[in-house]
């Protein structure tokens, strides 16, 4: 029986009833009208409001519920799915509902997939134009300056010391965005070693990063090792630039036969309630293109843990 059919069933049945009773020898109104008549007739329009509160609050129960899982829906925190409870019309919709979903998570982790597919073509093009064009210019102007400095009077050869001190920072600053473009030490070394030195390239004055990787790791899919590492980087820039963090700890540890789990712990002053940017949304899209579980959450002691627990179905050992 449809929704509408069982609603007006309902308010039927009562108005049959109450309109039985007040036909019937037993409810008699007089005029002028008695007190214990007009409660009575009171009492019955109470009685029939309070059925059809009940009537609609049970038939519309699961409307409610598929209402708020509607509004608490988000495709970047897959897998929550509202009961299918209810007949007819009500259940087919939630069931329409829970498939709209699933459809729409296939179609998101597709996008997402080619979106960061993209994004890496376009950050090993970037990271190519830098190293090749940029680098090579500044490396063209260094030589130069030293041609220079050796062949100019006393008095300015201070003065090109500095202009080639600062191109040289400037070339190492070229090669550092680079290498945060395009890993190529993943690429060559694998995951610890890329780990080993994106730790080591946060390691400055004021903040100190501390790595732990457990030995014998299972060897990953490259697109499962790409998303661990980039967010591993995405969580240590977060620590050390917004964050204002002094200690920060990476571990990367196995988690039983078929789960390995990326830790980021910093000291800082940790989200305070503010809203995911597109870091973390980064991260959270990432984690979902491999099949991983993502969090982040403020510790008691005020800093920041980012954990990524990646399945290692499939892979081999090293």
């Amino acid at each position: 029986m449809s929704l509408f059919w069982r609603v007006f069933t309902m308010n039927a049945i009562v108005l049959i009833t109450a309109t039985v009773l007040l036909l019937s020898p037993w409810v008699t109104v007089s005029t002028p009208v008695l007190f214990g008549e007009a409660m009575l007739v009171i009492a019955g329009v109470v009685a029939m409001l309070v059925t059809n509160a009940l009537a609609f609050r049970f038939g519309l129960a699961p409307l409610k519920r598929l209402s708020r899982a509607m509004a608490t829906a988000d495709l970047l925190r897959p897998g929550a799915r509202p009961e299918v409870t209810g007949h007819g019309e009500v259940g087919e919709l939630v069931q329409t509902f829970n498939t709209m979903l699933d459809r729409l998570e296939r179609e998101r982790a597709s996008s997402g997939a080619r979106v960061a597919s993209a994004q890496e073509a376009e950050r090993r093009h970037l990271a190519r134009d830098l190293h090749d064009e940029v680098g090579q210019t500044l490396t063209a102007v260094l030589l130069q300056l030293k041609w220079l400095a050796d062949r100019a009077p006393d008095d300015l050869r201070a003065d090109l010391s500095a202009v080639q001190e600062t191109t040289r920072d400037s070339l190492d600053e070229i090669r550092r965005i680079a290498r945060r473009l395009r890993p190529g030490v993943l690429e060559d070394l694998g995951l610890a070693s890329a780990l080993r030195a994106l730790a080591a390239e946060f390691t400055t004055p004021g903040v100190t990063v501390r790595h732990r990787l457990d030995p014998g790791l299972p060897r990953l899919a490259q697109d499962a090792e790409l998303a661990i590492y980039r967010v591993a980087q995405e969580a240590l820039t977060n620590a050390a630039r917004h964050s204002h963090a002094h200690h920060i700890g990476l571990e990367l540890r196995q988690r039983g036969p078929e789960r390995v789990e990326l830790v980021v712990l910093d000291d800082g002053h940790g989200r305070e309630g503010a809203e995911e940017g597109s870091g973390i949304h980064g991260m959270r899209e990432r984690a979902l293109l491999i099949g991983a579980r993502f969090s982040i959450d403020n510790t008691p002691e005020g800093g920041t843990e980012v954990r990524l627990q990646v399945p290692t179905t499939g892979a081999s050992e090293r």
